[in-house]
């Protein structure tokens, strides 16, 4: 840096992110030193996260929020002065005043002062017990409330929730974390209704509901009662009431442009400070920023946005001529542990769009992408349940997608678009405005060689970092051409790869994601290093997955042990090994699905899946089946699947050995082996391949001589065929050979990555998985054979030890204060003798009449 004797005086009012933002960039990029800052932060503590606000649940310090490091207010040209508010501009003098009784000169001045959030004008709204969800002191106070309520009612609290959009289900998510009954009351038709449609809110409600969480919509609140000075219930303009004991408000937010107005700055027809292009205000000395700031008529209440125009500011500082481009109104947000995301265009309001529509019964997601007529040109999209393909698809809008739109709404579709087909001006990061082009350059350029480095050089991925998937793929892609070794960090929080965790996890003997993360990460952890710890965990035998912290690294669908399905219940499936099951077994099946009413399918795996169980019906139903011999078949977790199976020698005459005694035994063997993705293998009776094993993970097919194995094929998205790993094995020289195969799949492969995937980037190919598995070229052959016999031996059934553990069996209730009554808005109707879930139109027309079948509502 460059000493400039007489800096010039920049004051900045406000202590959000933005505001950091603009400083942190100032002293970046004036290296002469032509500005010194001063800082007014109302708040008692410097600029933090406020879109991680609800984390601060999960740890009660609030530095762990808290924005970059100490060093930018050591800075010597930046003063932080936390606690003081500024009271009053005068713009005449170019001073402002503070609450501590000060007077600062200003050369320049940036108002950042944010929002505040909105109460509706509903009597009530003032007693004890009503909050704000807005900034730390608000979700303070919202915990101390509630815990010492609880402690002095000596009851589970009810709370509710007034707003349905981003802010009000994250205020659901804070309540619920604190174990109290939610309600979420929102006056809008759908959840979230500035950001997802009417398919992707129903989708939305579906699964917030299937966690607990009630919602009420079209709904306007207009009281709220009390007892004794402090919240007691609502009542509704319907005339309805709902009991509770805390009510967050989070109607939505108003800007904070008291102290422009006061200094008779010109302030929009709803609020904020009108800005121009370039962030000025009416007075050219003045400039506002983020939320506060009026551009183009309305204030934008993203954070994206904001972190454009503090650049803007700065860039006009030093004297460029920077312009607000426009915002990108892009979100996406992990809601209640629900993905949710929406760019461009998603409501196709734009002349002659087409909506591509994926709803799956299966995952319970709703995905939609908008594009032009002639399906080539991506113009939006919206995502709810699984936002994976959000880092790809977003820096698309307004470019070609090529193929068939529908595929990039596949689980491996956008996943896998190549990162180098993403144009130069593409926008990456749009928090920060950084595109694929300036990323590659941070690479080529730059000398950066990881994602750190990319960070710190572009800024991209350092806000939201939803982008990071993508950015990840950019920076490898670039490494890779440039011939540099790529680092395999898990994520951010890990420099370890998944395998190099999954060794230090086991020869360390660590049990827990906290002391992991203690000892080898930093930070609190994230979507994609939680699960996969949780897993590690899990296939090293250390616990149940739903015992302590280990329930809150699980995914959706591990953490009910069930498949969550599109109308908020669930599907059960029971492990039926190698496809044989008695009468008596298929009778049992039967009367449970019988008596709890549920749609009954035979699945390609050769089992019996059951649909439509609500999660309070999840432990009587396993209770039955596993009274009835059965067991969890895992259909809800990285795990083996199945071993499908053709009856073989012992029926067919064309069998030349055993296929169904075999698959029984590999299933029984290998069943609740956790693993970097699902397993599945198939037994093949001769040559005819009736169970088509060369699809399978594992694939055996019998010769007159023994067995032949074959690995790394699968079906799905890309399908695979499986290759030769070994001819003519005798049984146990085969059981060893696939125990050895999938131990060492388990240990090296990366998150997610199916074995045929495995296979290929593994080092030397299949070949040197077969120098592994068959000639202990790497002198590990004891320790897997010890793994897979530690595993075996150390088997339990999740849904029996679940069963037996009173407080495992506290998480499935329909609602916290009420676990058995039934969740009455899933509604089905009879087609073909059996339940599915009913339409729109058929929730509310009792009995009607579709393609000459008549199908009656039940509840």
């Amino acid at each position: 840096m460059v000493d400039n004797p007489t800096p010039r005086q920049l004051v900045v009012v406000g202590g959000g992110m933005v505001a950091r933002r603009l400083v942190d960039a100032l002293r970046a990029r004036d290296t002469a030193g032509q500005w010194a800052v001063t800082l007014l932060c109302e708040e008692p503590r410097a600029p933090y996260d406020r879109v991680a606000l609800t984390s601060y649940f999960t740890g009660r310090d609030p530095e762990d929020l808290a924005l970059g490091g100490q060093e930018l207010w050591d800075d010597p040209l930046v003063t932080l002065r936390r606690g003081v508010a500024a009271t009053a501009v005068d713009r005449r003098s170019k001073t402002v005043a503070t609450s501590d009784g000060r007077v600062l000169p200003y050369d320049s001045l940036v108002l950042a002062t944010g929002s505040y959030a909105a109460v509706p004008p509903v009597p009530g709204k003032d007693l004890r017990g009503a909050f704000v969800y807005r900034t730390i002191d608000d979700v303070a106070d919202l915990r101390t409330y509630v815990e010492q309520l609880r402690t002095e009612l000596g009851r589970p609290l009810r709370g509710a929730v007034v707003g349905g959009g981003l802010l009000g289900l994250e205020a659901a998510g804070a309540l619920t974390a604190l174990d109290v009954s939610t309600t979420v009351v929102e006056f809008a038709p759908r959840l979230m209704p500035l950001q997802v449609d009417d398919g992707g809110g129903e989708a939305l409600r579906r699964l917030i509901e299937a966690l607990g969480v009630s919602v009420r919509t079209g709904t306007a609140t207009s009281k709220v009662t009390g007892r004794l000075g402090r919240v007691a219930g609502m009542e509704f303009a319907d005339g309805d009431r709902l009991e509770a004991d805390v009510v967050v408000f989070a109607v939505g937010v108003r800007p904070r442009d008291e102290l422009a107005r006061e200094a008779g700055l010109e302030v929009g027809e709803r609020g904020g400070v009108v800005v121009d292009e370039s962030c000025a205000t009416s007075d050219p000395s003045v400039w506002a920023v983020g939320e506060v700031a009026c551009i183009g008529g309305r204030c934008l209440g993203l954070v994206a946005p904001g972190y454009t125009m503090a650049e803007v500011v700065v860039d006009r500082l030093l004297g460029g001529g920077g312009t607000f481009p426009g915002a990108d109104l892009s979100t996406k947000l992990k809601l209640l542990g629900v993905d949710v995301a929406s760019f461009g265009d998603a409501f196709a309001s734009e002349p002659g769009s087409l909506e591509v529509v994926i709803s799956d019964p299966v995952a319970g997601v709703y995905k939609k992408l908008v594009v032009s007529d002639d399906a080539r040109t991506l113009r939006g999209g919206i995502l709810v349940g699984d936002a994976s393909a959000y880092a790809a698809l977003r820096p698309m809008v307004g470019r070609e997608l090529g193929g068939d739109p529908a595929a990039h709404l596949l689980p491996e579709g956008a996943a896998a678009a190549p990162a180098g087909d993403l144009p130069e001006d593409a926008t990456v990061c749009s928090c920060n405005n950084v595109t694929a082009g300036a990323i590659r350059c941070s690479v080529t350029d730059g000398g950066c060689t990881d994602i750190a480095g990319v960070k710190a050089c572009t800024r991209a991925g350092t806000s939201c970092g939803s982008c990071l998937p993508l950015v990840k793929r950019l920076v490898t892609t670039e490494l890779e051409k440039s011939g540099v070794e790529v680092s395999n960090a898990l994520c951010e929080h890990f420099d370890l790869s998944r395998a190099q965790l999954f060794d230090v996890v086991r020869v360390q003997g660590l049990t827990t994601f906290s002391e992991i993360i203690d000892r080898h990460g930093r930070g609190r952890g994230c979507d994609i290093c939680k699960p996969v710890i949780g897993s590690i965990l899990a296939s090293l035998g250390t616990g149940h997955i739903l015992e302590g912290e280990r329930a809150s690294l699980q995914d959706t669908n591990d953490h009910v042990m069930a498949n969550l399905q599109k109308d908020g219940s669930y599907s059960v499936v029971p492990r039926i090994p190698g496809g044989e099951v008695t009468p008596e077994g298929l009778i049992s099946i039967g009367e449970v699905a019988k008596d709890f009413g549920l749609y009954t399918k035979i699945t390609g795996g050769q089992r019996i899946d059951l649909f439509g169980a609500r999660i309070e019906q999840l432990p009587r139903i396993w209770r039955r089946l596993v009274d009835a011999g059965f067991e969890s078949g895992h259909a809800y977790g990285k795990s083996l699947r199945t071993v499908k199976s053709c009856v073989g020698s012992t029926w067919c005459r064309y069998g030349v050995q055993d296929s169904v005694g075999l698959a029984i035994a590999l299933e029984l063997r290998y069943r609740g082996l956790r693993s970097p993705h699902k397993i599945k293998l198939g037994v093949s009776g001769c040559a005819r391949e009736c169970a088509e094993a060369r699809g399978k993970d594992v694939g055996v097919i019998a010769t007159d001589h023994g067995w032949n194995v074959y690995v790394g094929g699968n079906g799905g998205f890309t399908p695979r065929h499986a290759q030769l790993l070994a001819e003519d094995l005798d049984t146990e020289t085969l059981v060893r050979t696939i125990d050895r195969f999938l131990m060492y799949y388990v240990r090296t492969a990366d998150r997610l990555q199916r074995t045929a995937a495995w296979v290929e980037d593994h080092e030397g190919g299949l070949d040197a998985i077969r120098a592994v598995v068959l000639e202990d070229s790497l002198g590990i052959g004891a320790d897997l054979d010890d793994a897979m016999a530690g595993h075996v031996d150390g088997y339990e059934d999740e849904w029996a030890a679940a069963l037996d553990d009173p407080e495992t069996l506290r998480r499935f209730g329909s609602f916290v204060n009420a676990p058995d009554q039934p969740d009455d808005t899933l509604v089905y109707v009879s087609e073909r003798g059996q339940p599915r879930p009913a339409t729109d139109s058929e929730r509310t027309g009792g009995a009607v009449l579709i393609a000459g079948t008549t199908l009656e509502v039940r509840r």
